[in-house]
This record gives C-alpha cells, sequence and structure tokens, in this order.
C-alpha cells in the first residue's frame, strides 16, 4: 500500500528504500532557454518558485558555484577576452550557436599534448583551499528552506573531468598506450572531490540526503570503453568516491546516458543506489528489462525521452509516456521521474506540463 507522506523529502526516500510512497516522486532539468520559456509562461522569474509549481521533490547543490569560490578572480568560471570560458580546471569552452538557442562546447585542451606525468604535474592544479563551504549551510536553507525537499550534493565527475583536459581521443588513446597519463589526470580530479566531499559532509553532511556524480561511459549503442578497461582505470576511482559518500550513510546517484547496460550491475557492486537518466531510445534500455533484472537492487531516476519525445510529441502522447513508466518502474518504489537528460530548447512548454501534470 501507499506510504502516508508528509514532505517531498520523504516521499523520494521512500521511493529509494523500494517502497510505495504516495505518489511517483519527481525531478527536473532543463537548459537555460527552457527557463526563460518557463518564466515567462509563469509569469515569475523565480525558478525555485517554478519548480514549486511542478511539484517537483527534489533540488541539488554543487561543488562549482560562486557561492563556494576563494579563488581570484572570484568565479570557477572565467570569461576571456576572446569570448572562451575557462573553468576551475582549466577546460576551456567557445558558445556555439543552433536555431533553438546555445552551448559552452569544449574547443581546446591544455594537457593534450603531454607526453609525461611531470608535464602533467605543471598544469594549474585546483587546490582545495580554492574551496570555502562555510556558506553552505546559508545557500542550502535558500535552496530547500526548512528542508522540505530532497536534498542531493553533486560532487562532480572524474572521468568527463580529465578528458575534458587532453580531449577525449586522447584519452582513449592514453588509456590504450600509456595509462599512467589518464590515471594521474583522474586522481587529481578525485583528490579534490574526496576532500570537497569530506567538508561538505562535516558542514552540512544532516542536510544532505544524496551525493551525486556523473560520468558518460557509453554511446546509444554501447560502451565507449571495454567493462574491464573501466574497472582498471575508472571504477576504482569512482568506487573510493562512493565510498566515501557511504562512510557518512549517503545513497550514491550516479549519471551515465547511453546504453550503459554492461555496466548496471558493476555499477550496483560499487556502491550506486540510484542511476540516471535511462535513456529510452539508446540500446537495450528497456524500461521492462531493466526493471526486473535490477528493480531490487536499483533506483531509476528518469526515463522520459528528450530526443524525439518531449520536442515532436503532442502532449496527450507526453502524458501517456510518463504513466507507462511509472507503471513500469515504479512498481513498488524505486523510481524517481523526470527527463531523461536536461530539456532542450526545441520542447514545447505544453509538453514540459504534461510531465507533471
Amino acid at each position: 500500500m501507499p506510504q502516508p507522506t508528509t514532505t517531498h523529502r520523504q516521499r523520494v526516500a521512500l521511493a529509494i528504500e523500494h517502497q510505495t510512497p504516495d505518489r511517483i516522486p519527481r525531478d527536473f532539468a532543463c537548459e537555460p532557454e527552457v527557463w526563460v520559456k518557463l518564466e515567462d509562461h509563469f509569469q515569475t522569474r523565480d525558478r525555485y518558485e517554478i519548480l514549486r509549481l511542478l511539484d517537483v521533490d527534489c533540488r541539488v547543490v554543487s561543488y562549482d558555484v560562486d557561492a563556494f569560490c576563494k579563488r581570484q578572480p572570484g568565479t570557477f568560471t572565467e570569461t576571456m577576452p576572446d569570448g572562451l570560458t575557462r573553468d576551475v580546471w582549466g577546460a576551456l569552452r567557445r558558445p556555439v550557436r543552433n536555431e533553438f538557442g546555445s552551448h559552452q562546447e569544449l574547443c581546446d585542451y591544455p594537457l593534450r599534448d603531454a607526453r609525461s606525468i611531470d608535464e602533467l604535474k605543471r598544469h594549474h592544479w585546483p587546490r582545495p583551499d580554492w574551496w570555502d563551504f562555510s556558506r553552505l549551510p546559508e545557500v542550502i536553507e535558500k535552496i530547500n528552506p526548512g528542508g522540505e525537499y530532497h536534498l542531493r550534493y553533486r560532487v562532480g565527475s572524474i572521468f568527463e573531468t580529465a578528458w575534458s583536459l587532453c580531449g577525449i581521443d586522447k584519452m582513449f588513446e592514453n588509456l590504450a598506450l600509456r595509462p599512467e597519463l589518464p590515471g594521474y589526470l583522474m586522481d587529481r580530479v578525485n583528490e579534490i572531490h574526496l576532500e570537497n566531499l569530506r567538508r561538505v559532509m562535516e558542514i552540512a553532511g544532516e542536510k544532505i540526503d544524496m551525493v551525486y556524480s556523473y560520468d558518460d561511459l557509453a554511446s546509444q549503442r554501447g560502451l565507449l570503453m571495454s567493462s574491464e578497461m573501466w574497472k582498471e582505470t575508472v571504477a576504482r576511482r569512482q568506487q573510493e568516491l562512493f565510498g566515501l559518500a557511504k562512510q557518512y550513510g549517503k545513497p550514491v546517484m550516479y549519471h551515465c546516458c547511453g546504453n550503459v547496460v554492461p555496466l548496471v550491475g558493476p555499477l550496483i557492486d560499487i556502491g550506486v543506489d540510484v542511476l540516471n537518466p535511462i535513456q529510452p531510445l539508446a540500446l537495450n534500455m528497456d524500461f521492462q528489462t531493466l526493471k526486473e533484472t535490477y528493480g531490487s537492487k536499483l533506483t531509476f531516476h528518469g526515463g522520459i525521452d528528450i530526443q524525439d519525445l518531449l520536442p515532436h510529441a503532442a502532449p496527450e502522447q507526453v502524458a501517456e509516456e510518463v504513466q507507462r513508466a511509472g507503471r513500469i518502474l515504479g512498481e513498488q518504489g524505486g523510481y524517481i521521474l523526470a527527463p531523461a537528460h536536461h530539456i532542450q530548447a526545441d520542447t514545447p512548454v505544453e509538453n514540459i506540463l504534461a510531465i507533471y501534470r
């Protein structure tokens, strides 16, 4: 029987514990252009008010917001005179426009030509003292007043951040030929994530319900690397990070797009409790099979197609797919309804509302 629920936070916690809440909990993520559409629709510039109007149960606080920055000139993303941006790790991006808006695309790689550990060491690596989480309780209270919503801490990625510094082609080349180089990159990234997670948990751990990490390791057809290479390189760093979250009693949510089926079991083994985004158009990501195979050990998050359904379907079709996802993935708990990635700028507002109605 559905459990009586009084808060959004309890609703999500019940689903993760594979109990049946009063309704399936829901989450939300979108591109900046979609926020503008929703602001116009709801006649408010308060994005937390929009989340309330959509009855979204989850909230997120991230390691890379300016409120926690101690580094000069005072932001984690610097905009340079030529319009490029440089993030806290040193990765460079440029704005690329399309017919619906724009996005930031990686465009240069400061460590692409590195051939030795010594060269990698000379990179301007972040240090833990670049972060100051003393304002974290204040930030959380603004995001999640009274602790009503289920709050996750976005700790960051390991593999993706590492390759953003050398290029994904060079990353795979080095994984095969010089694995010590990508290993060093991932270790330096993970050092920061581990220390940030420790500090965050010590300062505000009782206010945080889940730890969230992400690394795209698959295309829509299959893995980007063999499962053996993943285990030898990426997985052991992820397990260290997830293990620290478990030391503080927090479940782990993990994002990986595409056909991640070959890694689902191993991801559970290294500590993943919630898997996102359950991309419906990727090969083998069948709801029924996933639920039957892994549903007793894993909570699914996402599942609503952003590639074809949301931009092109009628609202009634969106509503039908939401019902189907909830019926299959939400049986006996274990499902958080959400788009299968950030809702894209080509999506009509009516289809967004159809999800949350």
